[in-house]
């Protein structure tokens, strides 16, 4: 691809108006307004990780939602194209799985020959022009995916998804899909002269698959490295006469040097020769945003990937991602001669408040209204039993059931997925957090769910953010210190205090981790040895004490593998030694599906604490803390601590002692 150069002088702030959506006559993109005679603007529009989110609801909380849904994010596809004098719309993959709709569509409804999935009923309303594989797409198996993908009004392509094994070059193949498409279109100069344009659509899905999906995919499928497949069939796509190549990467932007069969590829692939733009997805996150500054061959200002246009149009229909190019003809041929990119949202944060900044769409919701009902219907039915309560009353002060059975999940998982690789033989910990533990929220924000039947909608109880699974391995120093940063919740107590303010108001609660696989205690009377942001402010401090592996002291060296999520793990709250570094696993699922499947695996399941911390204790001490005055009738099952009621506090909250 030529370099790319502006023609005209146009200001960040002058392109970015003239982008912004309007319910009016939209105003046309200044690529399109100002093109010459023998140039043209091409707009490439993106979905990516809808993950079957078509209507704006949380059915897990089940209450709408702004934030999602493809229903919004159409809203605004016919005032875009109405930007842009030639457009395509396509899609990046992760469709098929990822909410209780395609649960429910997968493990109740089920799909025979000729049903219309409702993902696939939404997106043939907004007519799509190509689509690509993800790796949630091979969830449900083969089968369920192929049925999906027959009711497709639009090219599903992937270069890179093989039947058995790998061929001795790309070419050779048996592919599943057609590795591409090249579409014959017409554009529009600046002079209002049609000239004809071959555009081709190439996708890539991760090869991790064949890990992920092991139990739908071994024996019956394979996946070569995204790169290699490029560099095979792109110049293919040439030699059949495609002016444009727009690679659509179900792949993130990660690091710019090439290594076999990366999961994050998408730099590397944008640099390949003759690809002229690429759309990404898969890691949830927005291009250009403020995410990728500093990345190595990005340009987070121009949005360029290896000096390329590239775009990642955020997830569940957050946003619409937005590639122009334009265009100049040469001869006979096309080149890019100048682009922007932009992840056009479909909603603003205001402080704490989201704000819709589209309705819907009112045909895409009727394409999915009879299995959006039919979904709500399946989250309020009962998936499993608990034989004890999952509350976050005391959630802070002692060993807690609700985070609990996120531990027992995530252990549950991790080994099933660790199972076949180098990890397999280490020891495995789960950090889990209470998210709803009062504070802020206030008296009402606490996790409660009865004993008994419990129902998809009540792991939102349990697990409040769409985070995934990840693991990373540490040594027993560092499992030791990522303690001591959790134990920076507690303020220090004098030996002899009566009733010391227990808890640090100003740590967050979703920064306390509790490791289960453990066991430890937290002396009061130490300092904290890090502060609320992760800095050393007290070296010489061991507020954890007894810190044991497998009943004996743990050992500094020992290796372990810790499962938490994909914020803890990329070093959110700026835990020491953790970080993205340290990650062995990356995976596919939200915790949230973890827990739905550990629930239906297990029919009852048992939460209870098993007391694995506990405070040292401190002659003649006691301190007080703040929980729900509903936490009252739950007093008697708390183990490791005696707790006693203190009265009544600010703002709703009921008091507790704890005499250490």
């Amino acid at each position: 691809m030529q370099s790319i150069t502006a023609p005209h002088p146009i200001s960040r702030r002058s392109l970015l108006g003239g982008l912004a959506a309007s319910s009016a006559l939209a105003m046309l993109h200044p690529f399109s307004a100002r093109a010459a005679a023998n140039q043209a603007h091409l707009r490439i529009m993106e979905t990516t990780d809808l993950h079957v989110h078509v209507f704006p609801y949380d059915y897990y909380g089940d209450k709408p939602n702004d934030t999602v849904g493809l229903a919004r994010t159409a809203s605004i596809i016919d005032a875009i194209r109405a930007e842009a004098t030639n457009s395509v719309l396509v899609d990046n993959g992760d469709f098929l799985q990822g909410n209780p709709m395609g649960d429910y569509i997968a493990y109740k409804r089920g799909m025979k020959e000729g049903d219309l999935h409702p993902i696939i009923a939404a997106m043939n309303v907004l007519g799509y022009d190509c689509g690509t594989l993800g790796n949630h797409e091979f969830n449900y198996g083969l089968d369920f995916m192929f049925n999906v993908l027959n009711g497709a009004n639009f090219p599903i392509v992937c270069a890179n998804l093989t039947r058995g094994a790998l061929a001795a070059n790309a070419r050779e193949d048996a592919l599943f899909l057609k590795p591409y498409v090249i579409l014959d279109r017409k554009v529009k100069d600046g002079a209002g002269q049609e000239h004809a344009i071959r555009i081709g659509l190439i996708g890539f899905v991760p090869p991790q698959i064949m890990t992920w999906d092991a139990k739908n995919l071994e024996g019956k499928a394979n996946a070569r490295d995204i790169v290699k497949a490029a560099e095979a069939f792109v110049p293919q796509m040439r030699e059949e006469g495609a002016d444009i190549v727009v690679a659509l990467s179900h792949s993130g932007i990660g690091q710019q040097d090439y290594a076999e069969n990366l999961e994050n590829a998408s730099v590397p692939l944008a640099a390949i020769d003759g690809i002229d733009a690429i759309v990404t997805g898969h890691s949830h996150l927005d291009f250009p945003g403020p995410k990728f500054e500093g990345f190595a061959g990005v340009d987070n200002t121009k949005g360029l990937i290896s000096g390329k246009p590239g775009v990642m149009g955020g997830f569940w229909g957050s946003h619409l991602g937005l590639i122009d190019l334009l265009l100049e003809r040469d001869g006979t041929a096309w080149r890019v001669i100048s682009s922007t990119s932009e992840a056009r949202p479909i909603y603003r944060r205001e402080e704490k408040k989201v704000i819709a900044q589209v309705g819907d769409k009112a045909d895409v919701l009727a394409a999915a209204q009879k299995d959006h009902e039919a979904t709500l219907a399946y989250v309020r039915t009962p998936v499993g039993k608990t034989s004890a309560p999952l509350y976050s009353y005391f959630a802070l002060v002692a060993d807690d059931p609700s985070v609990q059975i996120v531990s027992q999940a995530q252990i549950w998982y991790i080994r099933d997925m660790l199972k076949d690789t180098e990890h397999k033989d280490l020891p495995v910990l789960s950090a889990a957090a209470p998210f709803k533990a009062g504070g802020r929220g206030g008296a009402d924000y606490y996790t409660d769910v009865p004993a008994g039947d419990i129902a998809i909608k009540n792991v939102a109880d349990l697990y409040l953010y769409p985070n995934t699974v990840q693991a990373v391995v540490i040594d027993g120093d560092q499992v030791r210190n990522w303690l001591e940063m959790s134990a920076g919740i507690f303020n220090q107590v004098a030996p002899g205090s009566v009733d010391a303010e227990l808890i640090n108001a100003g740590f967050p609660s979703y920064n306390f981790d509790v490791i289960d696989g453990v066991t430890y205690e937290i002396d009061l009377t130490q300092p904290a040895k890090f502060d609320k942001d992760g800095n050393l402010v007290s070296a010489a401090a061991t507020r954890i004490q007894n810190l044991q592996f497998d009943g004996k002291p743990i050992d500094p060296t020992q290796r372990f593998v810790v499962v938490t999520n994909n914020y803890r793990a990329g070093g959110g709250g700026n835990f020491p030694d953790i970080a993205s570094d340290k990650v062995i696993f990356v995976a596919p699922d939200t915790n949230r599906d973890v827990i739905v499947r550990y629930i239906v695996e297990q029919g009852t399941i048992n939460p209870s604490a098993d007391a694995n911390w506990k405070f040292v204790r401190l002659k003649d001490t006691s301190v007080v803390f703040d929980s729900s005055p509903k936490a009252r009738q739950f007093l008697s099952q708390v183990k490791a601590v005696a707790i006693e009621d203190a009265g009544e506090s600010a703002e709703g909250f009921a008091r507790f002692r704890i005499k250490l």
